[in-house]
């Protein structure tokens, strides 16, 4: 376990952990090892509904293999107020943390469970969580991505009758921003431009085309 040095509240859970015995576990190893299971079967597995080749999430393997993929719980049933504050916490500790050599910054996530809420409160609080704190995450070079129950009703990129965001747990994963995120963030200006100051230069080739269609000038 990781524990951030500002605030011993906020603690990161590796999956080795989940073999142990802290309180943590104990408490929320059910949930947790839900969502590792769910990482492991889904997430890095091609889906017949995805509309391409390849995994879910080209990066949960290697974060997974590679020790990057870390858990965190909100406990209770928090209002919108306490989990933006919360994400806030683990946004900060996010950013400092040191990928081990040779593993590119791409391949690190939080995911910040919400194991105590209700599945018929998920949908309402963890959309609107990611909508308050998306713009703010953007600018940071960061994603914030939201995952329940349900599931959430965004379609997937290469296949519109795909929901892509179901998971048997609600959560917000923070990750670093990348270059292939351009469609998330096209329909915002603000994001656009917070994506063109990273990637503009070196924009994807499936992607030019698109993103010369938006550029201003």
């Amino acid at each position: 376990m990781l524990t951030d040095p500002t605030d011993p509240t906020r603690v990161l859970i590796e999956v080795a952990d989940l073999d142990g015995d802290s309180d943590l576990v104990k408490m929320y190893g059910k949930p947790l090892r839900a969502i590792v299971d769910w990482a492991r079967a889904y997430l890095t597995r091609p889906h017949p509904s995805l509309g391409r080749k390849g995994p879910v999430c080209p990066y949960a393997q290697t974060s997974l293999d590679r020790g990057t993929f870390y858990l965190a719980v909100c406990p209770g049933e928090p209002t919108v107020e306490e989990l933006s504050e919360r994400l806030a916490g683990f946004r900060s500790y996010f950013q400092q943390l040191v990928t081990p050599a040779g593993v590119s910054a791409q391949f690190r996530t939080i995911l910040v469970l919400v194991p105590d809420l209700p599945h018929a409160r998920a949908a309402e609080l963890i959309d609107t969580v990611q909508l308050m704190l998306k713009q703010e995450y953007v600018e940071a070079g960061l994603m914030i991505g939201e995952f329940y129950p349900g599931p959430p009703p965004k379609a997937g990129l290469w296949n519109p009758d795909f929901r892509p965001l179901g998971s048997p747990v609600p959560l917000l994963a923070i990750r670093h921003m990348v270059a292939s995120d351009f469609p998330f963030l096209k329909d915002d200006p603000k994001q656009t431009a917070a994506y063109l100051e990273r990637f503009g230069d070196r924009p994807p080739a499936a992607l030019r085309e698109a993103i010369a269609a938006i550029r201003p000038g």
